[in-house]
């Protein structure tokens, strides 16, 4: 199994540095107010791709450290918990009639 994800893994490799290879023509990126940027095209690409993937982990931030303030207050409870003695409870007696 380890085989095959490694081969998928060199197969997307080799692709993606065809693709990198390929694409090395100029282009121009156009901003507000005159701004351009020219730069290969697969400059362009790989910049877009980090831009990208920092705005995802920025925007995962909030829940991860929301996930992990609860597992410190539920490993607290937890602990809580195991300091107490468990008190066995009787079962209810039946009623009488």
């Amino acid at each position: 199994m380890k085989f095959f994800v490694w081969l998928i893994r060199v197969l997307v490799f080799v692709l993606l540095l065809v693709l990198a290879l390929a694409n090395t023509q100029s282009a121009t990126l156009n901003f507000l107010a005159g701004y351009f940027w020219q730069a290969p095209l697969i400059l362009i690409g790989l910049a877009f791709f980090v831009v990208g993937l920092a705005a995802g982990l920025l925007s995962s931030l909030p829940s991860l450290f929301r996930l992990r303030m609860e597992n410190a207050r539920l490993k607290r409870e937890l602990r809580t918990a195991r300091d107490v003695p468990v008190v066995p409870m009787e079962p209810p007696m039946p009623p009488l009639i």
